[in-house]
């Protein structure tokens, strides 16, 4: 299938009905809702439970996430489907190892934004033009003005002194980690997924820089250094650690510091957000041998 229609959440629902469609070997179905009602998708090839978990478009202008993953997972599932080989890779062994669940779109409302304008979020438009001051482009939050991946409970009130400092003082753009923990159904509804799916893995991908964060306090296991470095050595991307509002509040952040297992951000591609669509095939492709091998990490 060719993924190069801007990924709203309805076109992204298209392209996930037409991959299930294709590929029995696949199912999709619903995590939760976002703020403006709009569902939010996961497709399962292999077993749910005890999965590795990838996570796109968390940040609004941040959806070329969501296009990368989906190609990928059709092309698991060419793969898996005729028992053949990625980057000679034997795909089968690794989805009956550990299987692989994708959310594409954690944050539809805030594509949606993004992309088409406050016109997308109903009654709520004219709200979020007056929080977006008319600048759409840069739109990274979901419909509340809260940034999903300052919401997750780990450091969070250590990120909200973050965000006082930085003159953050409610809804925004960008950058407010919610009035708590947890107060967007977004972040609750991935939560919710590892917690009841047991997910072994997680990657959170982003957009831009080409970087892997890999550690977040105490509990990060041992493992996750190397894993990441693997990650980072097979795409030319190289491995770091966050700084600043970056490194506390994210899903990475609260998955490790919850579960105490391998948790990954992975920022892709290099410009500035939101990347082009013209850029989408070179960024897969450089990210292509990373995603495989990720499965056998």
């Amino acid at each position: 299938m060719e993924f190069y229609k801007l990924p709203t959440a309805e076109n992204l629902n298209f392209y996930i009905k037409e991959i299930t469609k294709k590929h029995p070997c696949s199912k999709s179905f619903f995590i939760g809702k976002s703020v403006l009602g709009r569902k939010i998708p996961v497709l399962t090839l292999g077993k749910t439970v005890g999965s590795a978990l990838f996570v796109g478009a968390t940040h609004g202008s941040e959806w070329l996430t969501s296009l990368v993953l989906l190609r990928f997972f059709e092309e698991l599932c060419e793969a898996f489907e005729q028992g053949g080989k990625l980057c000679e890779k034997n795909i089968g062994a690794a989805i009956l190892k550990r299987g692989l669940t994708v959310v594409p779109v954690l944050n539809p409302d805030g594509v949606n934004i993004n992309i088409l304008g406050a016109g997308t979020a109903f009654s709520s438009g004219k709200r979020i033009e007056r929080i977006a001051k008319g600048d759409f482009e840069h739109w990274n939050a979901n419909a509340r003005g809260v940034d999903l991946n300052h919401n997750f409970g780990a450091g969070w009130e250590i990120l909200r002194e973050q965000e006082r400092r930085s003159g953050i003082f409610g809804p925004s753009p960008r950058q407010y980690g919610g009035p708590k923990p947890f107060s967007e159904p977004e972040t609750r509804a991935v939560c919710g997924f590892c917690s009841t799916f047991d997910i072994k893995r997680l990657w959170s991908f982003h957009s831009q820089g080409e970087e892997v964060y890999w550690y977040y306090g105490p509990k990060t296991p041992m493992i996750s250094r190397d894993i990441a470095q693997e990650f980072a050595l097979s795409c030319g991307y190289r491995t770091a650690v966050p700084s600043g509002m970056a490194s506390n509040g994210g899903l990475k952040d609260w998955y490790i510091e919850k579960f105490g297992r391998p948790g990954f951000t992975v920022e892709i591609g290099k410009g500035e957000n939101p990347l082009p669509i013209s850029d989408f095939d070179e960024i897969y492709e450089k990210i292509k041998p990373a995603l495989i091998k990720s499965l056998f990490l």
